[in-house]
Parts: structure tokens; sequence; C-alpha cells
């Protein structure tokens, strides 16, 4: 016989939860998440804040830097 011919054996379907089992696994997952503190959530809320500021000014920098860079090279006078 050919071993090529066999067919690999086929694995039931999952069946799809219902809504209302959906929304049971949600809320069992909910209760399971650690929510941070009132000062936690301000602390890591500043560090957010810092951290955007501080990319947001330093491609600022590097984007002026870059265009007087072309401005003299190209000789562009506005």
């Amino acid at each position: 016989m050919a071993e090529g011919n066999k067919k690999a054996p086929s694995t039931p379907k999952k069946r799809r939860p219902s809504i209302k089992e959906h929304f049971r696994g949600i809320k069992i997952e909910m209760k399971k998440v650690v929510w941070p503190t009132k000062k936690e959530l301000s602390s890591y809320t500043a560090i957010v804040i810092a951290t955007c500021t501080f990319f947001a000014l330093a491609f600022w920098a590097i984007d002026s830097t870059v265009l007087a860079g072309l401005r003299v090279v190209l000789g562009v006078t506005l």
C-alpha cells in the first residue's frame, strides 16, 4: 500500500462559546486583574508624560538640526 494516501486524523472543531459564556469568562478574568493604586497610577502617568515630552523634544531638535543642515547644503533661504 502507498504511504502517501493516508489521511491525517481530523481534529474535532472547537465550538464557539455563547454570548453568556463569553461575558462570564470576561468577568472571571477581570477578577484576576490587579489594579494600580492612586499613587501608582499618578506615578505611572507622570512617567509616561515625561517620556513623551522627552521624545517630542528630542525629535524636534533632530528635525530642526537636519532642516538647518539641508538649508545650508542646498542654499535655501526663507
